[in-house]
């Protein structure tokens, strides 16, 4: 369990917002309110969280940070902070902004949109004095002169305080699978004392990589697994013993256990456990519907046959992959050309198929995905999803900011914005509609969150560069804070 906190946690607030404008002649761009499946009973319950003030002062913590991936706060008190591109993790002093590194790891392989450092995890036992002073990561290498030659594994460090330094590099798993795009590497500590790791499905199907067929469906075999061959483990999340070997209770796909726990995945950048002991995790989905789910074990969340609910909108699985002159064929995501196989979502009859908890924006089969306020930019900046980038939780029982109690938090590259869902007491189902959080909006790309040991003030990490869209709807690559620490402090209000 990552608990921003050191052990799990995630901040909310119930807020009302109103949708920004689109581009001149555009209809506004709905930002707020995620839409309903079209089946009726599997969707959140429409009495919405009530508006209340902003109540938030910000201040800068600490700039000059190269792609902060994984953003903690330590039982030392100080924030923990991975650098995707810096290659490094640092500590971070909330009250001055001094910077530690406390381990280089230039064995990396950093680049790209999601190569380098990724998902940390604080031993649940760090700095308790049972000898247990651990801190695991995990980062790509090898070389990306091919897809194929690029590596993921997961190597466990030892602190030392005196030091402030990460020392004894210990390799739990390595060999697995990563790729130029869409490597997910979220890591976190389940309170059964696994690790867990999601996995992207490398961004396939798509763009650059639009003739590589996505494999989060195909499982591998016992003789896979005995050679160490984990190829197929993309487009999955995984669960691991602490020493890299799989559990023994894992659940079993196509009759073969391995560190599979749940599979059918597109990008799944946040991973968060709940003092309910729920697995809770955000998803970037195509050109609509990101989702929120939460994760048990043998379940199967539908990508790509099915985005956001089984609903047959917007989304169908266009498989450019299975085009006999897929070279040849211009991507399009909402208009593909005859030659590319096109299936609907009620066409797929996976076992274990689960719905999502919640999804960001399901679109209507008409919907046109055309954007003038995008001409000339990156594409997915208009497109009606918000490229949800972590989630965490706060609990019933932290009192910093009440009305954010019993909520999950989600940033959001997209939007500069910190949405909440408020949950029923079970945790099991979304309580109101999704918003953000006024007072905590920012013209940034906001990588992931952390809060104080008095769970008053939500720390936010930027992207140090990208694109992202204004308040107006506007696409924007003038980030207000890029690279940096921002510290989001509850007034009382």
């Amino acid at each position: 369990m990552k608990q921003k906190l050191f052990g799990s946690s995630l901040l909310a607030l119930t807020l009302l917002a109103s949708a920004s404008a689109g581009g001149a002649g555009q209809p506004a761009r709905p930002i707020v309110v995620p839409s309903a499946p079209a089946q009726p009973g599997v969707h959140a319950a429409p009495n919405a969280a009530k508006p209340v003030s902003s109540g938030y002062s910000m201040r800068v913590v600490s700039t000059g940070f190269e792609m902060p991936w994984e953003i903690s706060t330590g039982p030392d008190g100080w924030l923990w902070v991975t650098e995707r591109l810096g290659k490094r993790v640092v500590r971070v002093n909330p009250q001055t902004g001094t910077k530690q590194v406390a381990v280089n790891i230039p064995e990396a392989l950093a680049g790209g949109q999601h190569l380098g450092v990724l998902g940390m995890a604080l031993h649940p036992d760090l700095l308790r004095g049972v000898g247990r002073d651990w801190v695991y990561v995990t980062y790509t290498y090898g070389s990306d002169a091919d897809e194929k030659l690029v590596h993921k594994r997961i190597v466990r460090y030892t602190f030392d305080k005196a030091a402030g330094k990460l020392t004894q590099p210990t390799t739990v798993i390595e060999n697995l699978p990563g790729g130029l795009d869409h490597n997910g590497g979220r890591l976190k500590f389940g309170p059964d004392g696994k690790l867990y790791l999601s996995f992207g499905e490398l961004g396939h199907n798509q763009l650059a990589h639009v003739c590589k067929p996505i494999r989060a469906q195909e499982m591998p075999s016992a003789a896979d697994i005995a050679a160490g061959n984990y190829d197929l483990y993309v487009g999955k999340t995984l669960r691991l013993n602490v020493d890299g070997s799989i559990p023994t209770d894992n659940p079993s796909f196509d009759g073969v256990r391995s560190h599979i726990y749940t599979v059918g995945h597109r990008n799944t950048q946040g991973l968060a456990f709940g003092q309910n002991g729920l697995l809770y995790s955000s998803e970037q989905g195509p050109n609509t519907d990101d989702e929120i789910n939460i994760l048990a074990g043998g379940k199967n969340y539908g990508w790509p046959h099915i985005a956001g609910y089984q609903d047959d909108q917007a989304y169908a699985y266009a498989n450019w992959s299975a085009a006999p002159n897929c070279e040849t064929l211009e991507f399009n995501y909402s208009n593909p050309p005859a030659e590319v196989p096109v299936v609907k979502e009620s066409e797929y009859d996976g076992a274990d198929y689960t719905d999502p908890l919640m999804t960001f924006w399901t679109r209507p089969k008409t919907h046109d995905f055309s954007d003038v306020a995008c001409e000339g930019w990156t594409g997915y900046l208009c497109n009606p999803t918000t490229a949800p980038s972590s989630i965490d939780i706060y609990e019933k029982s932290f009192a910093g900011i009440p009305h954010l109690q019993n909520s999950l938090l989600m940033t959001s590259l997209k939007d500069g914005a910190v949405y909440q869902i408020p949950l029923s007491p079970s945790g099991q189902n979304a309580r109101g509609q999704a918003v953000p959080l006024p007072g905590v909006t920012t013209v940034n790309r906001y990588r992931d969150l952390a809060f104080s040991p008095d769970q008053r003030t939500i720390y936010v990490a930027t992207d140090s560069s990208g694109s992202m869209l204004m308040p107006n709807g506007q696409p924007s690559k003038a980030l207000a804070n890029p690279g940096a620490i921002l510290a989001f402090t509850y007034t009382g209000n």
